[in-house]
Order: C-alpha cells, then sequence, then structure tokens
C-alpha cells in the first residue's frame, strides 16, 4: 500500500534532477541519492510517523541548535563567531529538508571539520611541554550548558586543560612519560585521520538522523553500510561479545548488553560502561578513544573462541577513573544460552525451609524456522516457561516469582501467549496506530498454566514487550510487580528499505526505521515513558525518572485511551502494605542491598559532576578513598554469603567485583528479596483471608494450581 502511493512521488523526483547534480565531488558534498533520500523519508514521516509533527520555521530552529548539539556537544570547537555565521540557517533547514537539499547541513559539516582538526594539531603541539600537575586547577568536562568560546584563545585555554587531563588520568594509570606522550599522539592524529576520512554518507546520515531523532528518539536512518550491521544484529549471527555499542561524545559506550551473550555470562561489562581500548588475546590493548563507532565494533568482532581484551571505565567510575582490564571470549548469540531458566530459592523460616520457584526469562523468543517445519518440540518462551511451571509444582514451590530484569523485549506473539499462562482467556495489549485505529490482541485459550502465588521481578532495562507482560499481569490483579520502574519503550517501528522505492538500482539507498504505533495496556495505560511503575519499589530506583525512555529527548508523552474489556480480580490485598514494611526493614541490613546502593549513589554523583580537579595529589587521594569504600563493601558483602573477606590489595589486583561468584551473588540479591516478599504475601494472605488459600482465584497468594 505504501509502496503503490509513492510511485509516481519518486517519478516526480527524477523528473527535476540533471546528471550534473550526480557527478562525484572531490570532497565532501551532498550527492543525488542524499536528495532522493531525504525527499523519500519526509514523504514517509509526514504520511506514516506516528506523531504528526509539522515541519516549520520553529522545527527548523530545534533541528538547527541539536545538529550544533551533536557536532560538538562539549562546546570546545566552534567560537562564537562561527555560530553566528551558522545562525542565518536557523530557521531555512525545514524548507532546505522538504527541497531534498543538503547544502546547509554540509557547510556547517565542512567548518565543524577544519575546526576540530586544528584543534587536534593544537593538542598534538602540547605534548611538546611539561605540565604541571602542582597547580590546583580543575578542567571543565561537560561544557554543555557552557557558552560557546568567545575565540580561539578561549578554545586553546579549554584544549590545555583537556590535553592536561588526558595526561594525567594515563599518569595515574602508572603509564609512563614515553608510553603517555605516544598513546595520546596516537589519540590526537586520529582526529584528524578521522576527519580526513569522513565522506558525504557519514555527515549526511549524521544530519538527517538529528532531524528524525528531533520527532522522537526511535525513528532512524541507516546508511548501506549502517544497514548492514544492523541487520547481522538482528539475525544474532555475530560473533563478538553481545553488546550493543554507541559513540557519546568521543567514546564507545555500552548501551546494552544482550542476555545470553559472551559479555552477559562474563558478568564484566554492564549498560553505560566506557570502552576505551581494545586488543586481541594476550596483545597490546589499542586505545580506541575518538574511533568511528563502526571501526570499534569490527576491532572487537572476531571468530568464535578468541578472546578480547577491552579496557573499560565502569559507569560508576566517571571521566576520571582509570578503568580496567577485562577478557571475554567472544561466541555467537545462541538460542539456548537465552532460552528460559529455573531456581529455587529456599527462605529459612525456623526449622523448615520454604521454596520459591525462579523463572529468568532473558526475552521473548520463538524458534520459528522450527515451528516452520511442523517440529512439534520446537522452542519458545511460552512453551519453555509451561514446561518449567510443571516442574516447579511437582518440586513444591509455594510460588513463583518471573524474572524480567535486563529483557529488553522480543516478539509481541510470545508476551501475550506468556500472560495467558497465568490468566484466563482476554485482551493483553492494546495497539493504536498513527490512523487512530486501536487494535486488541487477546489471549484466547481459557485455560491457566498457574494460578498461584505470583511475583514478576523487573528493572530499569525491561522494556517492550517486558512491559506488556507485566503490565498485563498488574491489571489483571494477578501478581505482583516488584523492582524498578521498566523501560517506558511503548512504541511501535517498522524497518522500511528505501531501495524498494526507486527505479535506478544504481543508486543504494539505506533503510528508514520508524515509529508507526503505540503500545497501551489493558487498562488504557500506555507503557510508553513511564513504564511500568511496581507495586513494591526498589530503593535502587533512585532516580528512575532520569533514566530509560523518560531521560531521552523528544520522548513521545505518557498518554491514555479507553480501556478494553477485560475482567480484572482482586485489584491487590490489603496486606500489601505489610509486605512493604517488612521489605523496607530487611534491606536496610541486607549487606546486598547496600553494596548495591552504594554504587549507585556514587553513580548519581558521578552523573552530577562536570569537572576535574588537574592537581594529581588530589585526584590521587579521591581514587584511594573510592577503592578503600568500594573494598569495604565487597568485604561486607563477601562475608555475608560466606565467602572469604580480601586485602585492599587484593580487591584492587584481583578486581574481584567482577569475577564470576561474587558478580552472580550481587545479581541474585533482588530475586532473593522478591522471593522474600512473595512469602510475607502468602503468610498474610492465610492469616487475613484463609478463604484465599484454596480458591484459584488470580489474587490468590496461597495456592499452587
Amino acid at each position: 500500500m505504501i509502496k503503490k502511493s509513492i510511485a509516481l512521488f519518486i517519478l516526480l523526483i527524477f523528473i527535476g534532477i540533471t546528471h550534473s547534480q550526480a557527478t562525484t565531488q572531490a570532497h565532501i558534498e551532498p550527492s543525488l541519492k542524499h536528495r532522493i533520500s531525504t525527499l523519500l523519508i519526509t514523504k514517509f514521516v509526514t504520511q506514516y510517523h506516528y506523531m504528526q509533527s509539522k515541519l516549520d520555521d520553529d522545527k527548523s530552529a530545534e533541528i538547527f541548535d541539536e545538529y550544533l548539539k551533536t557536532l560538538d556537544p562539549n562546546r570546545n570547537i566552534f567560537t562564537q563567531s562561527d555560530i553566528k555565521l551558522f545562525s542565518r540557517f536557523k530557521v531555512l533547514l525545514d524548507d532546505a529538508i522538504l527541497q531534498g537539499n543538503m547544502d546547509p547541513a554540509f557547510i556547517i559539516f565542512r567548518t565543524f571539520n577544519e575546526r576540530r582538526i586544528e584543534r587536534a594539531n593544537f593538542a598534538l603541539s602540547l605534548l611538546d611541554q611539561k605540565f604541571d600537575f602542582s597547580k590546583d586547577e580543575n578542567y571543565v568536562f561537560d561544557r554543555e550548558d557552557a557558552p560557546w568560546a568567545e575565540n580561539k584563545r578561549a578554545l586553546d585555554e579549554i584544549w590545555r586543560k583537556r590535553v592536561k587531563n588526558d595526561y594525567l588520568t594515563l599518569l595515574l594509570a602508572d603509564k609512563k612519560d614515553e608510553d603517555i606522550k605516544k598513546t595520546l599522539r596516537k589519540r590526537y592524529k586520529r582526529i584528524i585521520k578521522r576527519a580526513e576520512q569522513l565522506n558525504s554518507e557519514d555527515v549526511y546520515e549524521v544530519f538527517i538522523n538529528v532531524y528524525l531523532r528531533n520527532l522522537e528518539p526511535h525513528t532512524a536512518y541507516f546508511s548501506p553500510r549502517t544497514s548492514e550491521n544492523f541487520n547481522i544484529n538482528m539475525s544474532l549471527s555475530l560473533e563478538g561479545i553481545g553488546a550493543v555499542l554507541e559513540t557519546i561524545d568521543e567514546y564507545t559506550v555500552v548501551r546494552r548488553v544482550v542476555k545470553g551473550g559472551p559479555a552477559d555470562l562474563s558478568k564484566q561489562l554492564h549498560a553505560g560502561d566506557k570502552i576505551i581500548g581494545v586488543g586481541q588475546g594476550d596483545g597490546e590493548v589499542e586505545d580506541v578513544i575518538g574511533w568511528r563507532l563502526d571501526d570499534v565494533v569490527d576491532k572487537i568482532r572476531g571468530p568464535k573462541d578468541t578472546v578480547v581484551q577491552l579496557h573499560i571505565i565502569p559507569e560508576h567510575s566517571g571521566p576520571g577513573g582509570t578503568g580496567e582490564y577485562i577478557s571475554i571470549v567472544r561466541n555467537k548469540i545462541k538460542l539456548e544460552d537465552q532460552k528460559v531458566k529455573k531456581a529455587v530459592i529456599e527462605i529459612p523460616d525456623g526449622p523448615r525451609m520454604r521454596k520459591i520457584g525462579v523463572i529468568e526469562i532473558p526475552t521473548f523468543y520463538m524458534d520459528f524456522e522450527a515451528s516452520v517445519r511442523g517440529e512439534k518440540d520446537y522452542s519458545s518462551t511460552t512453551r519453555d516457561t509451561r514446561k518449567i511451571i510443571n516442574e516447579l509444582k511437582a518440586e513444591g514451590v509455594e510460588g513463583i516469582v518471573v524474572d524480567l530484569r535486563q529483557n529488553g523485549g522480543g516478539s509481541l506473539v510470545e508476551a501475550i501467549s506468556l500472560t495467558g499462562l497465568f490468566i484466563e482467556q482476554g485482551p493483553v495489549v492494546q495497539i493504536k496506530k498513527s490512523n487512530g485505529a486501536v487494535e486488541i490482541n487477546e489471549d484466547e485459550d481459557a485455560s491457566v498454566a498457574y494460578g498461584g502465588p505470583l511475583a514478576v521481578l523487573v528493572n530499569r532495562n525491561s522494556a517492550s514487550a517486558s512491559e506488556i507482560f507485566s503490565g498485563a499481569i498488574q491489571d489483571y490483579g494477578r501478581g505482583v510487580i516488584i523492582g524498578e520502574p521498566t523501560f517506558g519503550k511503548g512504541t511501535v517501528q517498522t524497518l522500511i528499505n528505501l531501495n524498494k522505492y526507486i527505479k535506478e538500482k544504481s543508486i543504494t539507498l539505506g533503510q528508514l526505521k520508524i515509529t508507526m504505533a503505540q503500545f497501551f495496556r489493558v487498562n488504557g495505560d500506555s507503557t510508553q515513558f513511564l513504564g511500568v511503575v511496581p507495586d513494591i519499589i526498589f530503593p535502587t530506583a533512585v532516580e528512575s525518572e532520569e533514566q530509560g525512555e523518560r531521560s531521552l529527548e523528544h520522548a513521545i508523552p505518557w498518554a491514555k485511551i479507553s480501556a478494553a474489556n477485560y475482567s480484572s480480580k482482586i485489584k491487590f490485598p490489603t496486606f500489601l502494605d505489610e509486605a512493604k514494611a517488612k521489605h523496607q526493614a530487611r534491606v536496610k541490613s541486607d549487606t546486598g542491598f547496600s553494596y548495591l546502593m552504594w554504587r549507585e549513589n556514587l553513580r548519581r554523583e558521578v552523573m552530577e559532576k562536570n569537572e576535574l580537579s588537574l592537581l594529581k595529589s588530589k585526584r590521587e587521594s579521591l581514587s584511594e578513598q573510592q577503592k578503600a569504600m568500594r573494598h569495604e563493601q565487597l568485604n561486607k558483602f563477601r562475608v555475608s554469603r560466606g565467602m572469604k573477606a580480601v586485602s585492599l590489595k587484593e580487591d584492587v589486583v584481583k578486581e574481584d567485583s567482577t569475577s564470576e561468584k561474587l558478580s552472580e551473588e550481587l545479581y541474585k540479591v533482588p530475586v532473593r528479596e522478591s522471593a522474600n516478599i512473595l512469602v510475607d504475601l502468602i503468610d498474610a494472605s492465610r492469616s487475613h483471608s484463609p478463604q484465599l488459600s484454596v480458591s484459584k482465584n488470580a489474587a490468590s497468594f496461597s495456592s499452587v494450581n
């Protein structure tokens, strides 16, 4: 339907283009395919995007500001005179985009490229001088809200402090002077090399994504090269570490660790960590600060069973951190590593042990190919969970915790059918399309695989299908939701291959990922933006408004539509408040939560800072204090879990905070507390509402069916 409606539009595009416009430029210039792509993209966006956004002078000004912010986020490249010169484009970008004219964007970018080469050459010249680290001065590393530099002299001072900080950071990591200069020369020369190697496709992808990101965060353009990498990731055939990466400023940052992948299984790499160096096997680790993202990805990729070394700065360490080295064995993301897993947690209760089953669901999957082949025992989230439920019931568990932490979503069909294991038939999710039509997706199976006490554990990275499942469980009053407010990803994207809409096959266009619908819960609330708010919130959910979709600029806001026709059971027993009080008392003395809270508070402190001291003694002192505090917290946790306390020296050398055993124990802290909460609810239901103990009602906290 979309293809047919655009055919005539594309024909008109080609009528108005001369051959001379397609001529290859010797320097960075927009090309014919960029004009075609822009006209196609604006056509799709204006007709089919979920949010009907008007491209006018106000929007042009927003795009202009966002483009400058994207190019120069720390305001250390452009001067005030540059900005004044660019200002003539501020209210012209809307017209340029509608006409497919990329000239203004390329003019700004060429100036940016020239300026950053100037800055890199200045940084190189500073390496010949000696820095005084006894001088008490600060380096402002986050200048997002600072005014643009008044002139070149002001930029020189900003870069003097930047280079001094780069030098000091390596010095604090016990690097020798000559090695430091060698590393930094490579880093700054790489800025020049990267600027010289940029092509028109790179520039176009940056600008057009600024425009699309101004609509909302999940609409994006993928160039032909980016499309190739995207398709590799989607097929899960990539041999690497299983991490989704992005570029922030000049750093490669982990956006998400793929459940079941090598990085996840190693317990060493986490969302928010910065990758500043990559090495192969036991070889030298090469500094990758300032590298193109695809070049870093290429270096991390490699044959199965080989080792990649990463030099990382953990998120909680902040810009002043010296980092740590980790090793990960490359492998494919295997379906079996993402499959549903089970465990049984035993909760002491006087002389007996209470059994609570745990079902960990890393993603919502289905082996579609096996299903098409007609295999009876093909793997899917719902089928595998049903088997595990039966096994847990056979083991005599009193209740079940469904663990959806870090589950970023997956198959919508599986989210619906999984919900059906715990409720009688009925609507599970509503989908509102860009034309206003609402589609209701239902569980049509009246059978219930499990009707007993149920808790769903979520965190800030539980998204999309996870939010649909947990939202439905909450709306039906089927179980208690525990943890942190979820990510808030409640929109639906469609991937469009732009090449399908042109007749000229000699031109290769990219792909457009466009938001065309929004998810709504059966009660009418959107999962978008606010996510699913737990009934019992863990203390680690500090500043949840700064996380997930809520932290993204131009995110589609929360909304509400009419509720679906569904039958909710008892929303929650009145004794939920008792369970909350017991939970709060318990976590106060829980060493696991104490460590997790210490780490979260440290992360928050780091995020609030925007400058670093360039006084060597002060930086050393702060680093030692942080190591000592971390060591103290970890030792308390080790002892509480039956492990041996270690000395500070051993802690620093061995990096036990990332050891598999310790990380595994820390990962269990929230799920064990969820089991405790479920036991409290079961006991309270028996004492307050004895009739629930034999009920198959969905709100029951004491029957196992």
